[in-house]
């Protein structure tokens, strides 16, 4: 974050892409804090009710996440699990793949679906996520 910027400055912008049923890009910009993740939060759960393959997460224009945001990623890939939907992670900014290595979010991200009723054990797979294409 810039000197003198403060956290939740710039308004989250949310833009859903469902051209492609069976994979619809969630596109995030500005900041995704405390404040401002609920309306990415609510696409997010909206993307899973219909049950697509994958929901990708386009976070291009991203300029601040906190751990709230961070909290939203591990809700979509853990409710994913959950419905069979695989989560893709596009335009990740350097700061965002700096957190999802120090948190473990990117091991987990990395993990294969797992398989309806089935529970994994383990620590997923090594390395970087397939979803930060």
């Amino acid at each position: 974050m810039s000197a003198g910027r403060k956290p939740e400055a710039t308004p989250l912008s949310v833009y859903v892409d469902r051209s492609d049923p069976h994979a619809p890009v969630i596109s995030v910009g500005g900041d995704l804090a405390f404040t401002t993740a609920g309306p990415l939060r609510a696409e997010i759960d909206r993307a899973l009710g219909e049950r697509p393959a994958a929901i990708v997460l386009d976070f291009a224009d991203l300029l601040f996440i906190d751990s709230t945001g961070l909290s939203v990623i591990v809700h979509a890939w853990r409710e994913g699990q959950q419905c069979g939907t695989t989560l893709r992670l596009r335009s990740t900014p350097r700061f965002l793949d700096t957190i999802l290595d120090m948190t473990g979010v990117a091991g987990l991200l990395a993990r294969p679906l797992a398989a309806p009723g089935v529970e994994r054990s383990g620590t997923g797979l090594p390395g970087r996520p397939a979803a930060t294409a």
